[in-house]
């Protein structure tokens, strides 16, 4: 092994600590999507009622916390006891549609989202969607 160091090498080595120019440390970059929090609320069992009190409190306070992206899994009404209200549809879920358009009427939680949109299948799909909130 050559262990003698060139004068060439010495002379750039030199050079690069004597220079103001400064190298980034690619170690402390951090790529936006591995960097994001995510929280996630399962919906199942609850009233409506509870479910619009649970989610007006779950996206306030994931907002305090800085989190980027809520999971809402709200299912998709298949086990719904529709049948037992005559004034409802039995085509539609309750919370599916219900949550959604509770969130979208709020200007408090609006004020507060970016962005709202279908959850891919690994998140629970048509029975889930995305909120994105804003930077505080």
């Amino acid at each position: 092994m050559n262990y003698k160091i060139s004068d060439k090498d010495k002379k750039d080595w030199q050079d690069f600590i004597s220079s103001k120019d400064k190298v980034s440390n690619k170690d402390l970059r951090i790529k936006k999507n591995n960097y994001e929090k995510t929280r996630t609320i399962d919906l199942h069992g609850f009233t409506l009622e509870e479910a619009n009190r649970k989610i007006q409190n779950f996206i306030l306070k994931a907002f305090d916390d800085k989190v980027s992206k809520l999971i809402i899994v709200t299912g998709k009404g298949i086990h719904s006891n529709v049948e037992k209200n005559p004034y409802v549809s039995k085509d539609l879920s309750i919370l599916k549609y219900s949550v959604p358009e509770f969130i979208s009427n709020n200007n408090l939680l609006m004020s507060k989202i970016r962005e709202i949109t279908d959850a891919k299948i690994e998140d629970g799909g048509s029975g889930a969607f995305y909120i994105y909130l804003k930077k505080s």
